[in-house]
């Protein structure tokens, strides 16, 4: 009988030993993912509206671009510059951390390389000295949690690789709708959010400006999922129909 206390007694410890090395062991794979291969972020703005919205969950590519000390957490990894030379093609949706303080993350579409000029004229935007292509379409439908919903204009904008997205302006005569020519230097890019008047990006220079290539986390790739913003966390009985099923395990374009 006291044989058996005995094995039951030492048994214990022994799970005990197991299950801290399978939480260990897991945590050290998710530190893996996340540094190496792919890092969820959340949509807390609406500065990426209508590509982006608030309430969106995506994975971040860690391994596009290279790696560079802000490619792990809290940038502890004292690495200079990125592993690769490969940078961003204009219009990638790309995170990066804030130049100003090195930690917050900003999430933007590539607009300027390094090299580029780029400016923009009553909401126009030229690349290089050439206008960008700007369509007009159906109006956005900004829902709102209290009161009526708000139409937004809405434009198709085209870059000149062919590549295009949607891009929403109410007006074009907004603080940065016209603005001087910004000259890209070597390893900086330049970030434009798609709500563009309701977007802190690389026009101001004062809070974004231009970004270092070493600053990038990586492109936004795919969004895993997306919650209506206006349904609070603790209204329990809407949250069925608050996820917003057409937009799960969708593409960032």
């Amino acid at each position: 009988m006291s044989k058996t206390k005995s094995q039951n007694s030492d048994a214990k410890p022994d799970g005990l030993k197991e299950n801290i090395r399978v939480f260990i062991f897991a945590g050290i794979i998710a530190i893996l993912i996340r540094s190496l291969f792919f890092q969820p972020f959340n949509i807390p703005s609406s500065s990426m509206k209508p590509t982006l919205l608030i309430g969106d969950f995506l994975f971040v590519s860690k391994f596009s671009y290279g790696y560079s000390r802000h490619s792990f957490p809290f940038s502890l990894l004292p690495i200079n510059g990125r592993t690769s030379t490969t940078g961003p093609e204009r219009g990638d949706v790309v995170v990066f951390k804030l130049p100003a303080d090195n930690r917050t993350d900003f999430i933007k579409r590539v607009i300027g390389l390094p090299g580029d000029s780029i400016q923009m004229v009553r909401g126009q935007l030229f690349i290089n000295g050439q206008g960008v292509k700007r369509e007009p379409m159906e109006a956005f439908l900004d829902l709102q949690r209290d009161g009526e919903p708000t139409r937004i204009r809405r434009f198709r904008e085209t870059l000149p690789s062919g590549r295009s997205y949607e891009i929403l302006d109410q007006i074009d005569n907004g603080p940065v709708d016209t603005t001087p020519i910004y000259d890209v230097p070597e390893g900086h890019y330049f970030m434009m959010g798609d709500n563009r008047d309701n977007s802190t990006d690389s026009r101001f220079g004062r809070y974004v400006g231009y970004v270092p290539f070493e600053n990038l986390v990586g492109p936004a790739q795919i969004l895993f999922f997306s919650f209506d913003d206006r349904t609070r966390w603790y209204e329990i009985w809407r949250w069925p129909i608050s996820i917003r099923g057409t937009r799960l395990l969708d593409w960032v374009r």
